[in-house]
């Protein structure tokens, strides 16, 4: 089946399946490469990955373009490796949760309805749940949960941008490179002192092919499906994600709380989803049976 006769819903779940895979290998590499190290190889290794398959060079790309690319892979690249610095000090799941904080903001920015504010409500209730860090979090591990969770508001908006551009294919490639270059001087070091280790940098690749190709490029086909405020709602689903993915590849077994913060998180999605009467539908004309996130 073709991506685009996926629903947003599932689609996602896909992206977010791949995205903490990725990030449970990259956890098992802490102990030979360092958080901003295995940052540095999955950006750089998606962005090379990307550029070649697409030859993004032969585009003739304008100032603006390049500029808002640039923009976007930064901001990228910054919440990888944020993510990366609070997954090295708490369980993944709790990472998750807390830098979902951004998404969070985004959406409430974009709170025009009841339903829409407790869809929220509900979402920063299981966030707050799940986030659960006495006795195992430190105070490092929380704040660069939060910074990672202020890039991913950036983004998410950036990202819309780039998604509704003519050819986000190269656009994400050319901005994850950018993204690369950013953070070269915190782990560009560390990857050339691992260079005699094949494996690590096998698997350190795989880390950007998961984490970066296959979940940012379906991200970009369900931006150009929904808003930014109602894709920030969807990406509540991340935190159950990474919870279940922490205990199925790194034995991080959740706890009652994390049961119910999840419990939260899917109920802020199913009442985010909006009325099938109030589904705008193509050229704005009603039309039974779609709605604007299966186009």
């Amino acid at each position: 089946m073709r991506s685009r006769e996926l629903s947003a819903e599932p689609l996602f779940v896909i992206g977010a399946v791949s995205q903490y895979s990725g990030a449970a290998v990259a956890a098992l590499l802490f102990d030979h490469l360092s958080p901003a190290g295995v940052t540095w190889l999955r950006v750089l290794g998606a962005a090379v990955v990307i550029v070649v398959l697409r030859r993004s060079w032969r585009r003739r790309w304008k100032a603006p373009e390049l500029a808002l690319a640039a923009s976007f892979g930064v901001s990228l690249a910054a919440m990888n490796l944020c993510f990366y610095l609070a997954l090295d000090r708490l369980p993944l799941g709790n990472t998750v949760a807390i830098e979902f904080i951004g998404p969070v903001v985004v959406a409430a920015i974009g709170t025009r309805t009841l339903r829409s504010a407790a869809a929220v409500a509900l979402a920063g209730c299981g966030v707050l749940v799940l986030a659960g860090v006495e006795g195992s979090g430190t105070f490092a591990g929380v704040g660069f949960a939060l910074l990672a969770g202020g890039f991913w508001a950036g983004y998410i908006l950036l990202g819309h941008r780039v998604a509704h551009g003519r050819d986000s294919h190269d656009a994400l490639g050319v901005g994850m490179l950018a993204g690369a270059v950013a953070i070269s001087p915190f782990g560009a070091g560390d990857v050339g002192a691992a260079a005699g280790q094949p494996l690590v940098l096998a698997l350190g690749l795989l880390t950007g092919l998961l984490s970066n190709v296959i979940p940012y490029r379906i991200d970009q086909s369900v931006m150009r499906r929904v808003d930014p405020h109602r894709f920030a709602l969807l990406q509540a689903l991340l935190p159950a994600t990474a919870v279940v993915v922490g205990l199925a590849a790194l034995t991080e077994v959740p706890t009652a709380a994390d049961a119910v913060g999840i419990g939260l998180v899917i109920a802020a999605i199913a009442a985010s989803r909006p009325a099938p009467e109030a589904r705008p539908a193509i050229g704005g004309h009603q039309e039974p049976g779609r709605d604007r996130d299966d186009r």
